[in-house]
C-alpha cells in the first residue's frame, strides 16, 4: 500500500513539473509557441514564426520590440529588432 502511494505521488509530481514547464502543453497544441523562421534557406533569428494555441491564441510580441509582418492560415510571422532568446519567448 505504501509503495502504491509513493508511486502515485511520484507520477503526480512529475506531471505537475511537466505542465509547469509548458513544453507538454505547447507540444499538445494547447499553448502558443514561436520559433526562428527560415528566410531564403537560412534561419533568421530576428524573424519568428508563431503558432496559435488552443488555450491562449497567438502570442503578442509587441512588448518585445517586434512587429507583425505576415499572417498565414496557421502562423503569424514577426520581425524583432534583436533575436529573442527562446526561454523569453512568450507563450501567450
Amino acid at each position: 500500500m505504501l509503495l502504491r502511494i509513493l508511486i502515485v505521488g511520484a507520477v503526480l509530481i512529475g506531471a505537475m513539473a511537466a505542465i509547469r514547464d509548458g513544453r507538454v502543453l505547447r507540444d499538445a497544441g494547447l499553448l502558443s509557441g514561436c520559433n526562428a523562421a527560415t528566410v531564403n534557406g537560412k534561419v533568421e533569428p530576428t524573424v519568428l514564426s508563431c503558432s496559435k494555441g488552443r488555450l491562449d491564441g497567438y502570442p503578442d510580441l509587441t512588448n518585445k520590440s517586434c512587429r507583425m509582418i505576415s499572417v498565414t492560415a496557421n502562423h503569424e510571422f514577426w520581425r524583432c529588432e534583436t533575436p529573442i532568446v527562446s526561454s523569453q519567448t512568450p507563450t501567450g
